[in-house]
Parts: C-alpha cells; sequence; structure tokens
C-alpha cells in the first residue's frame, strides 16, 4: 500500500512494508504555478516506489492554493488528477473523521478530505504512544495533536477550528516568510524593524545556523536561487534592505538566531495550550523536517521528547520518514 501526501508545495510517497522496512519519496511541485500539472507530479513520485498496480491512500492540503476559488473545487481537482495520475489502481481518501474512503465517497463530501494529513499521522502514533503530543512541524505549518488513552483527542478538525483550539501553527521550517515570524531583528546591536517584503524564508535561517542542510530545502527561494552561504546571506540581509557587505559581522548570524526563536517562541506557545488539557505525563513525538524546531519547544515547554535517535516507539516515522510522516502513516493504515 502506497501513502501519498499530495501538498502545495511538495507531493510525497512512502511504503512501509510488511518487515518495516520504509521507503519514500517528495519532490517539489509548486502546484498554484501550474495547476494541470498535478497529474504528472503524482505519477513522479508513485512510479518512483516502483510498485506496479499498487494501491493508493492519499490525503491532500494543496486545496488551500489561490489557484482554486474554493477549497472544494480543490480537493475535487486533486481526486480527479489522481485518478488520472494513477489508472486501474485502487484509490482511498483519508477524512478529518480518521476513516478512509473511496473516491465517489470522497466526491460527495469533498471538504471532510480537505486537510486530513494530521489525522493519519496521529493515528499511527496513537497506536503506539497512547499518552502522546504529535508535533509533526514540516515545511509550512506545525500540527500540534494531542492523543489521549491511544485516541487522537484534537478539538479541531478543520484548519479553521485547528489555528482557533491552537493545534495548527501556520508557521514552517522551509516556506515562512521572515516578515512573518518577526518584525525586528538586530543590526549592529539595535532593533530593526524588517521589510514587509517577500525576501527571505525560513529555510535561510536555518540553513545560515545549520539546522537544516541544502538537501533537506524542497522549496523555491524567493530569489529564485540556490542554498550556497553566499545566496542564503544575501537573502537574509535583504531583510533589512541592505547587502550582506553594509553589515557587521554576526550581524546575520544575530537575524537567524532570532527568526529561530521566534519559530520556537510560537509553536512552544500552542504547545502549552495543548498540553494543559493533555494526560499527565505525556510525552512529545517529534517529526517533520522542522523536528528541530519541535523538540526545541517541548524543551521550552519542560516536556518530556523523543530524541531524533529515539522513536522506536514508531520506528516508520524515523529518518527520512518522519519527514513525510503523512504518507507514512497512510501506507499503514490503508494496509491494515
Amino acid at each position: 500500500m502506497i501513502g501519498l501526501d499530495i501538498g502545495g508545495a511538495n507531493t510525497k510517497a512512502a511504503v512501509v512494508g510488511g518487515d518495516g522496512d520504509t521507503r519514500v519519496v517528495s519532490e517539489p511541485f509548486e502546484l498554484w504555478r501550474d495547476p494541470e500539472g498535478v497529474p504528472g507530479a503524482i505519477a513522479s513520485v508513485v512510479e518512483r516506489l516502483d510498485l506496479a498496480g499498487a494501491p493508493v491512500a492519499l490525503t491532500t492540503t494543496a486545496e488551500l492554493v489561490d489557484a482554486f476559488a474554493s477549497k472544494r473545487e480543490g480537493v475535487l481537482h486533486m481526486l480527479d488528477a489522481a485518478e488520472r495520475a494513477l489508472p486501474g489502481r485502487r484509490l482511498r481518501v483519508i477524512t478529518t473523521g480518521g476513516e478512509l474512503i473511496g473516491l465517489p465517497a470522497a466526491r460527495s463530501a469533498p471538504l471532510a478530505c480537505a486537510a486530513a494529513n494530521w489525522v493519519a499521522t496521529a493515528m499511527l502514533v496513537a497506536r503506539a504512544v497512547p499518552d502522546a503530543i504529535l508535533l509533526d512541524c514540516g515545511g509550512t505549518t506545525t500540527d500540534v495533536i494531542p492523543i489521549a488513552g491511544g485516541e487522537v483527542a484534537a478539538r479541531g478538525r478543520t484548519d479553521v477550528e485547528r489555528l482557533l483550539e491552537g493545534e495548527l501553527v501556520y508557521t514552517g521550517a522551509l516556506r515562512t516568510n521572515v516578515a512573518a515570524i518577526v518584525s525586528q531583528v538586530p543590526i549592529g546591536g539595535r532593533s530593526c524593524p524588517v521589510s514587509a517584503e517577500l525576501f527571505a524564508i525560513s529555510a535561510d535561517a536555518h540553513l545560515l545556523r545549520g539546522s537544516l542542510t541544502p538537501g533537506q530545502c524542497t522549496c523555491t527561494f524567493p530569489d529564485g536561487r540556490g542554498t550556497s552561504p553566499a545566496e542564503v546571506r544575501a537573502r537574509l540581509a535583504r531583510v533589512v534592505c541592505a547587502d550582506p557587505e553594509q553589515l557587521a559581522d554576526g550581524d546575520l548570524e544575530a537575524v537567524a538566531a532570532v527568526v529561530e526563536d521566534a519559530q520556537v517562541k510560537s509553536i512552544a506557545a500552542a504547545l502549552e495550550r495543548v498540553a494543559a488539557r493533555s494526560p499527565a505525563g505525556a510525552r512529545v513525538i517529534a517529526v517533520g523536517v522542522g523536528a528541530f524546531l519541535a523538540r526545541a519547544a517541548a524543551q521550552r515547554c519542560g516536556l518530556p521528547v523523543d530524541s531524533e535517535a529515539d522513536l522506536s516507539a514508531v520506528p516508520a516515522l524515523s529518518g527520512s520518514g518522519g519527514e513525510v510522516a503523512a504518507a507514512v502513516a497512510l501506507s499503514v493504515l490503508g494496509r491494515e
């Protein structure tokens, strides 16, 4: 069973074998630039797993991109794209209620299938860790999902409900605009307002700090350039309308540190809200490309958190599996 997670900026697929062996594929695809190219993106990641004819369990968050007039339209577009990309395969779609349903049922209730990726990951974690808080920090958003007594205990189901409950934080390790994270940064020991432009993204800060590797940055940068230190520093300098040569040694490092700290702070604030209604002793399971932010937030809240190397309770989510957690979870849940 292949798990497929169709995002607005990345398309991910995974398969977990009966022996626990996990194979994953993730490819960047900016859907808003080419909505009609979705079938090709889906076919590409699935074909790389080399499992001809295998059934697919899928989820989508791509319905939110503004290429679509509504989320309903976006979900239906994704379902049609999956059917065209994977002809002859059995397809199932997960709902926010945790059910895997066929395409006819999904087309009848598209909003129930919108942004249900977190449900799959939480269901997988809940079976292994009865009392936990799932912190899935991806490239764009962070999920904060309480698990109690082996059940997903989220109060929200839709995106807006989850935002209201602190179960969805719109900050991620790759694509978040630096101007949306901080309003001021330290320059020359003084507090400097940032420009309200898309000059640099969170990935730039984490690359400069060494928290991310270039290979983990499956995103397009605002200037269309790459991940070299010079390119990263140029983008971060633009945040204060400067070139690197106009700034003092250490200024850009200070900017990156403030950006990372602000993200940790925002995730920690949501985590504190969710932890207050979670079972005592619930431990944090941190996954996603931004798991380092999630772990720092848990530590700031004084909560027990699994280390990067200690996900023995959910081995399929260790290593690269954790960076495509929803696809991994769908492979396991769909197979069973």
